[in-house]
């Protein structure tokens, strides 16, 4: 009996049907944006992709007083500078406690239980607190990010190094391995295709977060730009910035997938 369980599309086939529901959103929008603009040619809660241009390119006109830079490409940079710190020291965090917290038993009695209330908290809850501690500049936005994704990864990596079969780690300390050994060259190769794959799904929360201490407390980036712009309705700017940092957000994640596929072939069967 044929199921359609066991058919899966060409790449050819793949393209289209993934393309197919964008094209279907933006049609949506060019149906209602052009109904309102034809009752009210002032209609700013959906502009026409023509005011889409022009926002954009005043904005790529428009340079910092202070820094001489067009605030787009500033407000990129503010952005990218703060979510690659706080997403470098996310993932040195997260490997290196995930490890130990999930391959030395006394260390997982002790942190684990820690690790998980840490990982449920809303990170938006204590942004307050963190800039209390730390200010409003720099660092307690990467600090919010970092509490936000860091426990996730680490816990996620502490699970996985746990469901390694513990065959691996008797066999290793037959043949006389050490614990730093063991960690290096039985638990680190089979943990690093998890570890991206974590990164790939904490990277929605990261600009989250990201955006949201930059909406309240900051002076540029992507996040404070489309704050700041709010105020006057100016969905021409808002919808490209939403739409870029979106773009942003897909070729990270696609660079990492491709990262995993290269790097670890034996872990991406099915990718391939």
């Amino acid at each position: 009996m044929k199921r359609i369980v066991n058919y899966a599309p060409g790449k050819g086939a793949t393209i289209i049907l993934g393309a197919l529901p964008l094209i279907l959103i933006a049609a949506v929008y060019l149906l209602g944006s052009e109904a309102r603009l034809a009752i009210n040619p002032n209609d700013k809660l959906m502009p026409s992709p023509a005011s889409f241009v022009a926002a954009m390119g005043r904005m790529a006109g428009q340079t910092d007083p202070l820094s001489g830079q067009t605030l787009f490409w500033l407000d990129t940079w503010l952005s990218l500078a703060r979510l690659f710190t706080s997403l470098g020291v996310s993932l040195i965090l997260g490997l290196v406690g995930g490890i130990l917290v999930g391959f030395i038993p006394y260390l997982r009695s002790s942190f684990g239980p820690t690790l998980a209330v840490l990982s449920l908290i809303p990170p938006l809850a204590v942004l307050p607190i963190l800039f209390i501690i730390f200010g409003m500049d720099e660092l307690s936005k990467i600090v919010l990010i970092v509490f936000g994704i860091a426990p996730f990864i680490m816990r996620d990596i502490a699970i996985r190094v746990s469901e390694l079969p513990r065959e691996q780690i008797i066999k290793a300390q037959t043949l006389g391995a050490s614990t730093w050994q063991m960690i290096v060259h039985v638990v680190l190769p089979q943990v690093l295709p998890r570890l991206i794959d974590a990164l790939r799904l904490s990277l929605g929360a990261a600009w989250l977060f990201l955006i949201a201490a930059e909406a309240i407390a900051s002076q540029g980036g992507l996040g404070y730009r489309i704050f700041l712009v709010r105020r006057y309705l100016a969905m021409d700017v808002i919808l490209p910035y939403v739409a870029w940092i979106t773009l942003l957000a897909f070729i990270m994640d696609y660079a990492l997938k491709r990262l995993s596929i290269a790097a670890f072939p034996w872990n991406n069967v099915r990718e391939n």
